[in-house]
């Protein structure tokens, strides 16, 4: 899923107040963090994660990896934390301007 400029400034704006609720930490990304956060997904669309410095790999190579199984588009990684964003399309809660 890509997502514009636009749309990624509108879900960036969101997500600044939002608290993380995704932790992954020195297991890396497991399959109970895949189903968290796909868990996550479908019920906010938009969710934001914090990856512990004791995790293996390096935020941006986690958030991508999470991204990708569970398909979702990486709005943004900033320091530690990322924002994932997956439109839920049996009831969509964010409308992204076009």
């Amino acid at each position: 899923m890509e997502l514009r400029g636009k749309q990624k400034r509108f879900l960036r704006a969101m997500g600044v107040t939002m608290s993380p609720i995704l932790t992954i930490g020195k297991d890396g990304v497991t399959e109970n963090v895949i189903r968290q956060a796909d868990g996550a997904l479908t019920a906010r669309e938009l969710i934001k994660g914090r990856v512990l410095q004791t995790a293996p790999a390096e935020p941006e190579a986690v958030a991508a990896e999470v991204a990708e199984r569970t398909g979702a588009a990486l709005v943004q990684v900033l320091g530690r934390n990322f924002l994932l964003y997956r439109r839920n399309p049996k009831e969509p809660k964010i409308t992204l301007p076009e």
